[in-house]
């Protein structure tokens, strides 16, 4: 659980609070295999209400020991990811997609940088999030980029006076931390895991 407080944005993938926008914490959940509820999001405004966060939020769903994670750090960038890596494959696998909710298994991240974001930039983070963990699975000796149910939280403070930054690739000042933070979290999970 991560209580950010008033004055952040989120680009996300969550169930819960998935988009851009304003969002005061992020929950990560664990749900057992087999998750049978069709309504995850919510259940995780229902789990958030007991923890008593209050205010707009995000929330993800694993079936991964979300007491297993792994955290990693660059230059004020933090990221933090739960690997559960039992249900993997490749994104672009050449069986048909199905419709509805998948089994939860789930590589989730949560990133936190400490410098404003313009939305672009947000988007763009998230982006290079996802490269890092497709990265940090290859290294890890995976044959996969994922599992169907991956999600990404990018948070940073709201662009306010002050200047917001513009880019978030792997090449810019702040993507480049993001993704090396990104890319160590996952491959410690997936190390642990082989």
């Amino acid at each position: 659980m991560w209580r950010l407080g008033p004055g952040w944005r989120v680009c996300s993938s969550a169930v819960l609070g998935g988009g851009i926008g304003p969002r005061e914490w992020i929950l990560n959940a664990q749900v057992p295999g087999g998750y049978p509820r069709m309504d995850p999001d919510r259940h995780l405004a229902e789990i958030a209400a007991a923890e008593h966060l209050a205010g707009p939020g995000a929330g993800l769903m694993t079936a991964a020991d979300v007491t297993a994670y792994t955290v990693a750090t660059d230059g004020g960038v933090t990221a933090t990811a739960t690997c559960g890596l039992g249900v993997r494959g490749w994104a672009a696998a050449p069986a048909q997609g199905t419709d509805g909710a998948l089994p939860p298994g789930t590589v989730n991240i949560v990133v936190t940088v400490p410098v404003p974001l313009f939305d672009a930039a947000l988007v763009n983070a998230v982006a290079t999030a996802t490269e890092a963990k497709v990265q940090a699975l290859l290294d890890a000796g995976l044959d996969c980029s994922g599992t169907p149910t991956d999600a990404v939280c990018v948070a940073a403070p709201s662009p306010g006076a002050g200047p917001a930054e513009s880019f978030a690739g792997p090449r810019s000042r702040w993507g480049a931390r993001l993704a090396r933070a990104v890319h160590a979290a996952v491959r410690e999970g997936a190390l642990r895991q082989s």
